[in-house]
Parts: structure tokens; C-alpha cells; sequence
């Protein structure tokens, strides 16, 4: 099969978290011509028309979704699969309304809310919504302390110990969200943090359904006292920070934490039906001290760069990284909002030239580089 892997077009001296998204695309065009197929990687900015008619032109078979963003803004990260699905192009991850759903943070924890699952106290957005709607959140937040997020933005985005806020004082929280907006992608959030343990939940997709990977715990090693037990940017990303080397994860249980696991994964499950995920997710949880889950967010197409959390918890499971890229695209070919029939968007063009080697080479190489995005 010919499939296009689409993903945003990182410019030069981008930060890691979006440098990140070439390395996932050169593993996954390693993946796909390992398997057979022929891998045609298009990077892509708000040019949507080109991108339109660059799929035209290429008419893949399937599209490998690896949208995290557009112009570095993660607010625009459903706008793309609508045009696969606009052009009844098989692609893999989550749908359209999907990856809205969860992309938007407080829309999210309203869901999770009224869905009846835990999710912890917030107070934003801000700017406030088009309606003034100021969200109390659930519950009171009162005596707790709050952490400042992006509400759009992935990757622990500008996200610190250094974002904390005492809960007494709502109106200097919304104060200081109007003064960490712009840096924050626009609009944040404060969201009470939960003192502690932290696990993801990873999800892979299949067409029969869902498999739940190992569960993963984010063990916060030697930290002070004080020091909040948060997985910040640096934690992520800055690799010669304490927190990056001091946030290992780890796989292994002992019996006591089985009803606690068992419940983890329940709520992972009832969040994956919640926002009709498909391919696959990962849910990040908070677990108090009275054992409580607290549900972080729902990522929808998380990181599937090698050495990330998700893909950690694949091997665990005994999957290689040709054997999820595999899973994933059987599950975009096999959904039935794939199967149906679609009438041609344009004519077959005559056979052009084949593609170079260059295109499923490592996008940082000159000859990729040198076309210009879509």
C-alpha cells in the first residue's frame, strides 16, 4: 500500500517537543517499508488546499496521522483528519470529533464530570468563552493548591513546579491565568493538583477491540521535600535536568496494587467509550492517598516516538515497533467509517515517475528538506 504520513512542518530550531514529531516519522516510514508498504511522508502547515491536492495527486491508500499540532498550535490539531475523512481517505488514530473533544481540556473534564468520572477542580478557561462562561470546576477548591496548564497545548507545555497557586483566592488565580495566557498557547486553566502517585494507562486498538498495555507509574525519585511531584517540560524534555534524569517509569506491581490497577484500567475503558477513541490512547491518572484515580487527561494519538512512554508500555506487552505501526493501520482500514463507498474525488492522473528513495528517508535529510511543505 502506498500511505502518506502526514505530519506538521517542524521548521528549523524548533523546541524538542517538536522536534520530537520527525523522529516519530522516520521510525514509522521504517516501520511501514519493513512491513512492504511505500511510505510518503508530507509535512503540512495551514495550507490546507495544498495538502488537498498533494492527496489528490499521491491518492494513498492510507493516511498514518501524525498531526500533533499546526503553526505550533494544538488548538488546530482536528483540522486535518476532517480532510481525510472529507476525501474518504482510511487514516489511523482518532477521528475528527475525537481529538477535539480531548484536545480541548475543559471541554474534556466537562465530559468526564458529567459522565460521572473523576477528574480534579479547575478553574478557567481564560480567556473566558465567547458565552463568559468562568468554570468553578468540580467541587471546592478550597485549601488546595492549583497548577497553571495550557488548555490546548501537549507535551507538559510551559507546565512547572513553578505554576502553583493556592486555591483560597479564586480572583488572583484568574489574575494570574490573564497574565500566563499568552504564554500558555493563548488560553489556560488552573487545575487543583493531587498529591500523589501517577500512572498512564496505554490502549491499543484492534479491529475486534481494544487491549490494554501494561500500566506504567511515574516514579518521582530523590525529591526534596517541597519540591512538587509533577511531570513538567523539563521532566519531558530538557535532558540534563533533575527531573528528566528522576521520573523513571516503571511496570512491575506488587499484589497489593491489583485492585488498584483493576480500576485504573476500568476508568481508562470507560474514558476510551466516553470519546469514541479509536487506534489508541493513553490516559494519565493521578491516585490519591486514599487510593482515589484522578483522571489527568485523555491523549488521543499519543507520542508513538521509540523511546516514549506509550511505546515503552507496547514492549512491555511484547510488541515490537513494526507490530503497533501494523496494528494501527489494520485498525484505520478495517473501521467501518473507512469501508463504505466513496466516489472518486478526481481521475487517477497518468503514472508519474516512482517516488525517490529520499521520500521515506529521515525528513531532516536535504533531499526531503528541500521541498517545501504543503
Amino acid at each position: 500500500m502506498r500511505v502518506a504520513i502526514v505530519h506538521y512542518a517542524v521548521k528549523p530550531g524548533a523546541p524538542p517537543d517538536e522536534m520530537d514529531t520527525l523522529q516519530q516519522v522516520t521510525a514509522v516510514a521504517g516501520a511501514l517499508l519493513e512491513l512492504g508498504h511505500d511510505p510518503v511522508p508530507l509535512p503540512c502547515t495551514l495550507n490546507l488546499d495544498a495538502l488537498l491536492r498533494r492527496l489528490r495527486e499521491l491518492r494513498p491508500d492510507a493516511v498514518f496521522n501524525l498531526m500533533e499540532a499546526m503553526e505550533g498550535s494544538g488548538r488546530l490539531i482536528h483540522l486535518v483528519p476532517s480532510l481525510y475523512e472529507h476525501l474518504g481517505l482510511p487514516y489511523t488514530g482518532a477521528s475528527t470529533e475525537s481529538l477535539f473533544l480531548t484536545s480541548n481540556k475543559i471541554v474534556a473534564k466537562r465530559l468526564l464530570h458529567g459522565a460521572g468520572l473523576p477528574t480534579s477542580p479547575w478553574i478557567g478557561p481564560c480567556p473566558a468563552e465567547t458565552t463568559g462562561r468562568r468554570d468553578r470546576g468540580q467541587g471546592d477548591g478550597t485549601g488546595r493548591s492549583f497548577i497553571v496548564k495550557s488548555m490546548w497545548e501537549h507535551a507538559s507545555y510551559n507546565l512547572d513546579d513553578d505554576e502553583i497557586l493556592p486555591g483560597d483566592d479564586p480572583e488572583r488565580i484568574w489574575k494570574v491565568l490573564e497574565e500566563r495566557a499568552p504564554r500558555l498557547g493563548g488560553t489556560c486553566f488552573a487545575e487543583a493538583y493531587v498529591e500523589g502517585r501517577e500512572f498512564n494507562l496505554a490502549i491499543i486498538d484492534k479491529p475486534g477491540g481494544p487491549d490494554f498495555l501494561p500500566p506504567a507509574e511515574i516514579v518521582f525519585e530523590d525529591y526534596p521535600e517541597g519540591k512538587l511531584k509533577i511531570v513538567g517540560y523539563r521532566a519531558k524534555w530538557t535532558e540534563d535536568s533533575f527531573e528528566y534524569n528522576h521520573t523513571p517509569r516503571r511496570f512491575d506491581f506488587p499484589p497489593g496494587d491489583a485492585p488498584l490497577v483493576a480500576r485504573l484500567r476500568e476508568t481508562a475503558l470507560r474514558c476510551w467509550d466516553l470519546f469514541a477513541v479509536r487506534g489508541y490512547a493513553r490516559v494519565d491518572f493521578r491516585v490519591d492517598a486514599e487510593g482515589t484515580p484522578w483522571i489527568l487527561e485523555v491523549n488521543a494519538n499519543p507520542c508513538i516516538n521509540p523511546d516514549g512512554g506509550f511505546v515503552a508500555a507496547a514492549r512491555e506487552a511484547g510488541f515490537g515497533y513494526t507490530d503497533i505501526v501494523r496494528r494501527l493501520l489494520d485498525v484505520a482500514c478495517s473501521h467501518p467509517a473507512t469501508l463504505k463507498a466513496k466516489a472518486p474525488v478526481r481521475p487517477r492522473r497518468p503514472a508519474r515517475a516512482p517516488k525517490r528513495k529520499a521520500d521515506c528517508r529521515d525528513p531532516q535529510s536535504p533531499d526531503l528538506q528541500r521541498g517545501d511543505p504543503l
